[in-house]
């Protein structure tokens, strides 16, 4: 009687030596820092004034707000969730805190507006120049936004899509009811000073400095810069150090296998939407400080494209449970990059818009193949 051999078990097919590199590259943290590089090398022979100094200091400029704003945005990604009320948010406080501290009012534009007479008048706001007691109240109005969004998500369990969207809805009419879509002005030089206001100044043009116009002197390091960075340290600690960043990490990777850990799911849902909120307001401070006015509309248009999109390209997982603050501040710059070429392509409005959202298609493609590699490298 012969004896049955069993085959040999075959080895397993060695992996292509070519995708490891690949892989890497993709999964690296600093995978869109590299692109930005490159981006900016080929366009450069192109696009001559994009690496002159005034062009980049420019783009730092553009940056800090909507980083400021993204940041919310990475934590609420991170969780698995959406938080489309920031614009509303920013709209919202920009009015509150102009009607608080404006130190003076015009009744031509404003008499109308439910707000005349109550919060400001001829001679300004209830508050007028104070400015900190303004940004407390811009501060108190998004957080309450940010609460009631998070415990509509966490308590009644409805889905952070449709709850963000109905309060970008209201929240925005409301807050172009309160103006009646007007701007208010006369901000106090304090608070123009937070979006405006130069620490360090730098001047491009002749030896001559005698008579320097206006546009050759560019703020290099501002007031806006040093809130950003000191945010974006902070909650890069928030996230990376502490125990709340990893239940944050936690409820977006597996939301009931946190709630069997012990994890206080519901209310790191609601925080996260408080911060979200709150680094709304803060971008709100920064842009209405930049404009000089306070506006009902500020945060409308793409803006909400502008701060999905960067922080998506960043590679914060729309699928939750991955998320980091560098990738934010990487995918900011690319952004901002991005669109500073279009404008110097002199592209109009709906090409830019479009190429933009082809962009944000592509981050997306890019997390879903990341995702796979991470699943087929476990």
């Amino acid at each position: 009687m012969t004896a049955m051999l069993s085959p040999a078990p075959t080895a397993p097919a060695p992996r292509r030596p070519a995708r490891r590199p690949l892989a890497r590259a993709l999964l690296s943290d600093w995978f869109v820092l590299w692109l930005s590089l490159a981006y900016f090398v080929v366009l450069l022979p192109f696009l001559p004034t994009l690496g002159t100094p005034a062009n980049l200091v420019n783009l730092l400029s553009n940056a800090w707000p909507l980083l400021v704003v993204a940041l919310g945005q990475t934590f609420v990604m991170t969780i698995g969730g959406i938080d489309l009320s920031q614009g509303a948010v920013i709209g919202l406080t920009s009015t509150v805190a102009a009607a608080l501290i404006a130190t003076a009012g015009a009744p031509e534009v404003l008499s109308k507006a439910p707000i005349w007479g109550l919060l400001i008048g001829e001679t300004g706001g209830v508050l007028a120049g104070r400015i900190w007691f303004g940004i407390l109240a811009m501060l108190i109005a998004g957080a309450l936004v940010g609460l009631v969004n998070g415990a509509l998500v966490a308590w009644l369990e409805m889905p952070p899509f449709m709850v963000t969207l109905v309060s970008l809805i209201t929240v925005s009419a409301f807050a172009i009811w309160l103006t009646q879509s007007e701007n208010i002005r006369n901000l106090p030089d304090g608070f123009v000073a937070l979006g405006k206001g130069e620490i360090v100044s730098v001047y491009f043009g002749p030896k001559d400095t005698s008579q320097i116009p206006r546009r050759q002197v560019h703020d290099l390091v501002t007031y806006a810069a040093i809130i950003a960075v000191a945010l974006a340290v902070a909650l890069h600690w928030l996230l990376e150090r502490t125990a709340f960043g990893r239940q944050v990490t936690a409820v977006g990777a597996n939301r009931k296998a946190s709630e069997i850990a012990g994890v206080p799911v519901r209310r790191v849902i609601v925080l996260v939407f408080v911060l979200s909120a709150l680094c709304a307001t803060v971008g709100s401070i920064l842009y209405s400080a930049r404009l000089e006015a306070g506006r009902p509309t500020l945060g409308e248009g793409t803006f909400l494209l502008d701060v999905i999109g960067a922080t998506v390209i960043g590679g914060t997982s729309l699928f939750g449970g991955k998320g980091k603050v560098i990738w934010t501040v990487f995918g900011v710059m690319f952004f901002v990059l991005l669109s500073n070429t279009l404008n110097l392509m002199n592209l109009s409005t709906f090409h830019i818009d479009m190429v933009k959202g082809g962009v944000i298609l592509a981050a997306a493609l890019l997390d879903v193949a990341r995702t796979r590699l991470l699943r087929s490298m476990a």
